[in-house]
């Protein structure tokens, strides 16, 4: 043993102290806080008493896999495994005990947290079978593929954490990052190869040892089922056999997209453009879209400056979030996407682009979009506009004096249609080729697409049917891609005392939710009869 790796291993064997050091080292990053199940302690004999009626009536069902890592998705796994094993499926629950996904924590600490755990599920053992992959004998290597695959997720990991596209692979958040996500594959590939269940389910499944127990499932032709929360409450995102992040929404669009808005639809979708613009929550959600309502687009005109030369808005993401991570096309990012656009745009000044940074920036952590433009352009262009994410432009205003839309996956760009503008999406978003935007392919075909449309902006205008397909498109995206689910990660245990297991088991709650309790075991998603 080297001096270097004793000195690790002394280092590990003292609680607490690979924290610590962490934390002395990366000053920037949170304080890893506690590891704590309360919640979950405190519901689960009651949940447990509640689900055993139901499992004596329910036929028999499925062998599903259930994984989830940190406090919070362990604490929903239990009681998703526990509404499944209520609809008689053979649930196995399995968990990775994990305070923080970025810092380290000792092998000390990681098994306390190991029983604390084990203690904590221990009144559903005899109705949900519950394992710490920590307690799996692992694989020994993993296949190149896989590995490959592991590698991916820990550099998203890296993006995730610092908001960057740049990750360091270097650095020491990549090498912890890679190490346990490695070890989560290496155990999960021993598991399915031993107990291969008929279906697997998994938050997420892009980041995190999330992803990378993901990923050996779909080594092993395990199907799989992802899912993800939006800002609404009482519905899920849901995918099979495919990343939920991606969003990927053909068979809907295929089954759905021919049929026409009626009233009731349109109406629904222009109550939600209006709340969106007037800077207002929608629905379930709390989230407002815009900092203020607004104002008129003349407004917005005179307070940038503008003048009689054709407006291009390029409208961003945020830097780093798991929405974005994977979608490049022709980019190596989208900050490289947002530094030569700007660089296109300051030799143009025939036209002028008005860059709006996304209001969730104003939670960065790391380097913002606004931070990519200002390196692209050291010395201020006269016909670019830098709006950034506490502004108070609304993005509404902007769209209505604007010629011409620039997206990378924000949703913006689908409503720069339904305003009647020309879009270009560099992005692999989930609206792209839908018949409605213009979807370049190459940097050489991106700066033709530009140098054509701006040559005559009000041809490239979409058509009457082009901004009746992105009505219609909105529709089925925020209301018909969703599917009903009772419990929201964010508000999660308000949401349990809405629907107690045996309000969510009894007839009323399967009419409302069974349907997605059968697609998180795998049932085909028939979007036509959704």
């Amino acid at each position: 043993m080297t001096p270097k790796d004793f000195a690790k291993k002394l280092v590990d064997s003292i609680p607490g102290l690979p924290g610590l050091l962490w934390r002395l080292r990366h000053p920037d990053l949170a304080y890893p806080g506690s590891y704590r199940l309360t919640h979950l302690r405190r519901v689960l004999p009651e949940a447990c008493r509640q689900v055993r009626p139901f499992m004596r009536r329910a036929a028999p069902g499925k062998q599903v896999f259930i994984f989830g890592t940190l406090h919070y998705w362990i604490e929903e796994g239990m009681l998703i495994s526990l509404a499944l094993a209520g609809l008689g499926h053979k649930v196995t629950f399995a968990y990775l005990p994990y305070a923080k996904y970025h810092l380290p924590l000792s092998p000390a600490d990681l098994r306390r947290q190991d029983r604390y755990t084990r203690s904590v599920l221990k009144p559903a053992r005899k109705l949900v079978k519950t394992i710490s992959l920590l307690q799996v004998r692992p694989e020994r290597e993993l296949p190149s593929e896989l590995e490959k695959a592991v590698q991916k997720t820990s550099t998203f990991d890296v993006e995730y954490v610092f908001q960057t596209e740049e990750a360091d692979t270097g650095s020491d958040l990549y090498a912890m990052r890679l190490q346990r996500n490695r070890q989560a594959a290496q155990a999960a590939l021993a598991w399915f190869k031993a107990h291969r269940p008929e279906a697997a389910i998994i938050p997420n499944g892009m980041i995190l040892e999330l992803g990378a127990v993901y990923q050996a499932a779909r080594y092993l032709d395990i199907p799989v089922v992802t899912y993800e929360f939006n800002e609404k409450r009482e519905q899920l995102w849901l995918s099979q056999d495919d990343e939920v992040m991606r969003q990927t929404t053909n068979a809907l669009w295929q089954a759905r997209g021919p049929l026409p808005l009626d009233d009731e639809q349109r109406a629904i979708v222009e109550a939600m453009e209006a709340a969106r613009q007037g800077a207002k929550s929608f629905g379930d959600s709390e989230r407002r879209w815009q900092e203020v309502p607004v104002q008129g687009s003349s407004q917005a005109r005179e307070s940038l400056g503008l003048d009689s030369r054709p407006v291009v808005l390029l409208t961003t993401n945020v830097l780093g979030d798991s929405l974005i991570l994977g979608r490049n096309i022709f980019t190596q990012s989208m900050a490289e996407w947002v530094s030569r656009t700007v660089q296109y745009f300051a030799k143009r000044t025939d036209v002028q682009l008005v860059v709006r940074i996304h209001p969730g920036e104003k939670y960065a952590r790391g380097t913002t979009a606004a931070d990519v433009v200002y390196k692209a352009l050291p010395t201020p262009a006269e016909n670019i506009h830098l709006i950034k994410a506490l502004d108070n432009i609304n993005t509404y205003d902007l769209m209505r004096l604007s010629d011409l839309g620039l997206v990378f996956v924000t949703t913006a760009g689908l409503e720069m249609v339904m305003n009647g503008m020309p879009v270009v999406v560099a992005g692999e978003t989930h609206y792209r080729k839908r018949g409605f935007t213009l979807d370049p392919q190459t940097w050489d075909e991106y700066f033709a697409m530009l140098d054509s449309v701006l040559t005559d902006p009000a041809h490239h205008r979409p058509s009457r049917e082009q901004v009746e397909a992105a009505w219609n498109y909105a529709y089925r995206f925020f209301f018909e891609y969703p599917r009903p689910f009772p419990w929201r990660l964010i508000s999660f245990w308000e949401d349990f005392e809405k629907w107690p297991l045996t309000r969510l088991l009894s007839e009323e709650g399967q009419a409302q939710f069974g349907k997605t309790f059968g697609y998180l075991t795998g049932e085909p998603l028939d979007w036509k009869e959704i």
